[in-house]
């Protein structure tokens, strides 16, 4: 039997099983994670059964025709495209048969405490700091920008372990529970007027050992595989024809002729092709992911995914004119989702501002593009070879 018909055979006996008009949707998500086809790449007994990557969207297509429902990947993206990546390469046997059904079903939301408004784009200069103390680590520190961090029962944390050493040298790697004694969030209110964002005080929160990820001072490599899957998960997306911040203007420029003019048109016409590109680019990288990690390639999707939201949202609101600055919701939501496309023009202008910092400044990922993908030259990094204590802060 074919890996394809041996999916297949495993999904309809899924949906035999747990008629999705008849089953609870959490326990249908259950049932389907332990079926090995939540996503079939991943190991047997994992939400896996070892198949090859490209096999998903076969299963996904059959449950999504018999009408099963989704886990709502959107609400859980730093779980799914993040964590749940780094915990199966990194984690312990327990930690993955802990973390990840409740991660992949939904019924756990994950954040990221990452990013310090000391440290800016230079992640490696985090100043959060990590103590042993007997069986726990203790972290005092702050982190910013924290999507979900209000909704999220468990984050993944890095922290700095060693300040004798170069700062890319001693950090750790941690997941923290948000709801433990110490940790604070607070919402930090945007451009948008909405709170999705937050920032996170840490004092005195106790992390067991148990909850480390790799190995005490090798939290930057094991971050790095979070950054890779992040920026593939932000600038990879699979979206159609026309999805994204392109299709919002062009079925305005389709319903609204009195809007239009020739260099409007022409201008709307390069940016239709270079999303079409994009897209098209997004789907040969997720191909090349069936072969194995992901690479810096992701870096220069998501700096393309970047720039075009800008320049698409601002030729939007440009299109619009006075209507385009017109704005229904200015009071501080807190968000669960990010919603570029069901909102107005003047929103996603807004909005669109942070794409450029999230996931990786795009500063950042140029030099990494440029280093890694083209093989130009390094930057000259003064601080790589100094202790973290005796750099300048």
């Amino acid at each position: 039997m074919t890996d394809t018909a041996r999916l297949l055979a495993r999904t309809r006996e899924l949906l035999t099983a747990n008629p999705p008009v008849d089953t609870d949707r959490l326990d249908f998500l259950r049932a389907r994670f332990d079926a090995g086809l939540a996503w079939v790449h991943y190991p047997e007994g994992l939400g896996g059964l070892c198949a090859p990557r490209s096999l998903q969207t076969v299963v996904d297509a059959e449950l999504e025709a018999a009408g099963a429902p989704g886990n709502d990947p959107r609400r859980i993206g730093i779980g799914l495209g993040m964590a749940a990546p780094t915990i199966l390469r990194f984690g312990t046997e327990e930690q993955k048969r802990r973390y990840l059904k409740p991660l992949w079903t939904g019924e756990e939301v994950w954040c990221q405490l990452f990013s310090e408004s000391g440290a800016g784009s230079d992640l490696a200069a985090l100043g959060t700091r990590a103590v042993r103390e007997g069986k726990d680590w203790v972290v005092n520190g702050q982190k910013v920008w924290t999507s979900s961090a209000h909704l999220a029962r468990w984050a993944i944390l890095i922290a700095r372990t060693d300040p004798d050493v170069p700062k890319h040298q001693g950090i750790t790697y941690f997941i923290c529970d948000m709801t433990d004694p110490g940790v604070e969030v607070r919402p930090l209110r945007q451009i948008t007027g909405e709170a999705e964002f937050n920032e996170v005080f840490l004092t005195d929160v106790r992390i067991p050992d148990s909850r480390r990820l790799g190995e005490v001072g090798d939290g930057w490599r094991v971050a790095q595989t979070t950054l890779m899957n992040e920026r593939v998960s932000i600038g990879g997306m699979r979206i159609p024809r026309e999805g994204g911040m392109i299709g919002p203007i062009a079925k305005t420029w389709r319903e609204r002729p009195e809007l239009r003019t020739h260099e409007v048109h022409q201008r709307l016409l390069e940016l239709w092709v270079e999303a079409e590109v994009v897209r098209l680019t997004g789907e040969r990288l997720r191909q090349q992911l069936v072969l194995g990690q992901p690479g810096p390639e992701g870096s220069g999707m998501k700096l393309a995914f970047a720039r075009l939201n800008q320049e698409i949202s601002g030729l939007e609101v440009e299109l619009l004119g006075e209507e385009g600055l017109l704005y229904d919701d200015w009071t501080m939501r807190r968000p669960e989702l990010v919603d570029f496309t069901g909102r107005e023009a003047g929103y996603r202008y807004l909005r669109a501002k942070g794409n450029s910092i999230e996931g990786g400044t795009s500063e950042v990922l140029l030099n990494i593009v440029a280093e890694r993908v083209l093989g130009l030259p390094a930057e000259p990094r003064t601080d790589k070879d100094v202790p973290w204590k005796d750099l300048a802060r």
